[in-house]
């Protein structure tokens, strides 16, 4: 403890990369208010009333050190560090070394070197991700590809066949929401985004026999597949709890599914949410944890053979999608935080920050910021453990994929924090660097080509790393303003939307607008001037495509014409679908991704939209 100090918060604040000011997305600057930066501190674990914590926190940040606390090094070559005393360093493997004097050559991975009490972690990754070669893929919706006819959640045996499907047809990848695992106690809970955890996989499309029978509705039915699926799956583990390759793969995967799994356990007789658990079930290593797991044996496995069951149906997607011919073949997407009383917050609350959630500062869209109910990482436990729960959860989904898209990847450089309080939300530097370092290991290990979304407040700087460490960006051709096809940057994956915005035929009518009005969000004054703004938008769209037809086929020839390194193309707009996925900022009031497919995925195959979508594709050379 330092004493005969006054302890200083804003000093600690800006020490831990609490941002004290910003500028928005309209050019007014915003100071940090005093409220915000204590918030902020306590969700960095520090009590902001308490002097003394101030004091010894600061302290410890300011101490000199032998090493940094991290370093980035290039595979083979021997790390830019100077250690004067004797050293251990542990490689990634476990395996230790000592010696003294300059480190030995190391290999892609994550290592650490120890020194006089210090530890440096030794990020060894490329400087850069090779770029892939001119190719493009179709994004859709999972959920959907039943279609209205069949009915039900769509699951990964649908996936295959989709991938089939567009493989044959020239696609190099299928793209597809985040598969995470969501709240399997809590049918309702169906948002893709808001994930229990991120290292798992959604159990909600795991394919079983006879679990097909659902009736057909214009959306998708949740709770009706749920129960389905509930009973299908009950009838398979009684037969296959014994498989060998499910003992194994148990085994390989250790303490993280048997937690996972522990937990799905503990919500099925306590609640989805961890918050609303006996405050001695709370603790993941405690007694009565373990007592709960020993006593409801059963249902754990059972929650263990879940898992494996959609790890092995992904991977059977994964593998028909390269059998058909794609290049990339699963385009993944990783959430850009977890729910703050899901499994993975519970199961490792140690490297998260509580009591805030991540969001976006106010912008056009929303007047008093958006905050999204996402638990961040804490980027000083991000650091002290090495960055090991980040690898983590990149590994997990590059296991299937060979494309991943990073959601909102700003968060590498700068994370928006709002506090529970209420208080006004402010930004928290991350080690950009570094995470993006991270991800060149796991990408290069898989041998896959990374996105990240790079739209919103973007920070200086950021598409310039993005761009040297061969990160793909964004180029939503919505928010191009009409932008010549030749004037796209080459380094993108370009498209014409996301999940998060109107569909081509919507976007061209103004029903994203209209759709507002009818829920009160806008009035009729801004409705009024929404469209005739949209109409702009839409005649300079029409004149870089060089049509006015409205002609999709244009669009996906405009697309196809810029120098984008990948062209992800919506199958909503190659099937005429006006309604949009998601309506960001609402929940029951629009039903959002439960709109199926006007088709089903074994018509996919003979859509002559498709065909005419790959011809346009392959005649620009892709």
């Amino acid at each position: 403890m330092v004493t005969g100090l006054q302890p200083d918060k804003a000093a600690l604040a800006r020490a831990l990369g609490i941002i004290d000011t910003y500028t928005d997305v309209t050019g007014q600057r915003r100071d940090m208010a005093d409220a915000t930066r204590d918030a902020l501190l306590a969700a960095m674990g520090v009590d902001p009333d308490a002097p003394d914590a101030v004091a010894d926190a600061l302290a410890s940040i300011r101490r000199p050190r032998k090493v940094p606390p991290y370093l980035i090094c290039t595979p083979g070559q021997v790390p830019d560090l100077t250690i004067s005393d004797a050293w251990c360093l542990t490689y990634e493997t476990g395996a230790t070394e000592e010696g003294r004097g300059a480190l030995p050559a190391l290999d892609l991975g994550i290592h650490a070197v120890e020194t006089g009490g210090d530890r440096c972690w030794l990020l060894v990754a490329p400087p850069a991700l090779p770029l892939p070669p001119r190719g493009w893929g179709v994004t859709l919706p999972l959920y959907g590809l039943r279609g209205p006819e069949r009915g039900g959640v769509g699951d990964y045996r649908d996936l295959a066949v989709a991938a089939q499907a567009l493989g044959r047809a020239g696609a190099g990848f299928v793209g597809i929401n985040p598969v995470h695992a969501g709240f399997s106690s809590d049918p309702a809970a169906i948002s893709p985004y808001s994930p229990s955890h991120r290292r798992r996989l959604s159990t909600q499309h795991v394919a079983f026999d006879g679990a097909d029978a659902i009736r057909p509705a214009a959306l998708v039915d949740y709770r009706a597949s749920a129960e389905t699926r509930a009973r299908a799956a009950a009838t398979a583990f009684a037969s296959e709890k014994h498989d060998p390759d499910f003992a194994k793969w148990r085994v390989q995967e250790g303490d993280s599914l048997t937690r996972f799994a522990t937990y799905e356990a503990l919500a099925e007789r306590h609640g989805a949410h961890w918050c609303d658990w006996p405050a001695a079930l709370r603790d993941p290593a405690g007694q009565d944890v373990r007592q709960f797991a020993a006593a409801h044996n059963e249902r754990v496995s059972f929650h263990a053979w879940m898992q494996f069951r959609a790890e092995t149906q992904l991977a059977a997607a994964a593998t028909a999608a390269r059998d058909s011919g794609m290049a990339h073949g699963l385009y993944l997407d990783l959430a850009v935080g977890t729910h703050p009383y899901g499994a993975e917050t519970w199961s490792e609350p140690g490297a998260f920050a509580f009591g805030v959630s991540l969001g976006a500062p106010p912008d056009a869209f929303a007047a008093d910021g958006q905050r999204w109910n996402l638990a961040p990482f804490n980027p000083r436990a991000l650091i002290d453990q090495g960055f090991a729960a980040l690898a983590a959860t990149l590994r997990c989904q590059l296991r299937h994929a060979r494309l991943l898209r990073i959601d909102h990847i700003l968060g590498f450089e700068r994370a928006f924090w709002v506090p529970d309080s209420g208080a006004p939300g402010g930004y928290v530097r991350m080690p950009r660097d570094a995470m993006l370092a991270v991800a060149r290991i796991e990408a290069a290990r898989a041998g896959a080509t990374i996105v990240g979304e790079d739209l919103g407040n973007i920070p200086d700087g950021l598409r310039e790393a993005l761009g040297a460490a061969g990160i793909l960006g964004c180029r939503v051709a919505m928010f191009e303003g009409g932008r010549a096809a030749e004037d796209y940057p080459a380094a993108v994956l370009a498209s014409f939307g996301t999940h998060d915005l109107p569909t081509w035929l919507g976007w061209r009518a103004g029903a994203d607008i209209d759709l507002r009005a009818s829920l009160g969000t806008i009035d009729a004054s801004a409705k009024a001037e929404a469209h005739a703004a949209r109409a702009n938008d839409v005649a300079r769209m029409d004149a870089a495509m060089g049509a006015a037809s409205g002609d999709v086929d244009a669009l996906h020839a405009y697309l196809a014409a810029t120098p984008a390194r990948l062209v992800a193309l919506q199958i909503e707009d190659i099937l005429g679908v006006a309604a949009q996925p998601n309506l960001p900022g609402t929940i029951d009031e629009y039903p959002n991704w439960r709109h199926p497919l006007p088709v089903g995925v074994g018509d996919l195959a003979d859509d002559p939209r498709i065909a005419r979508a790959a011809a346009i594709m392959a005649a620009a050379g892709r």
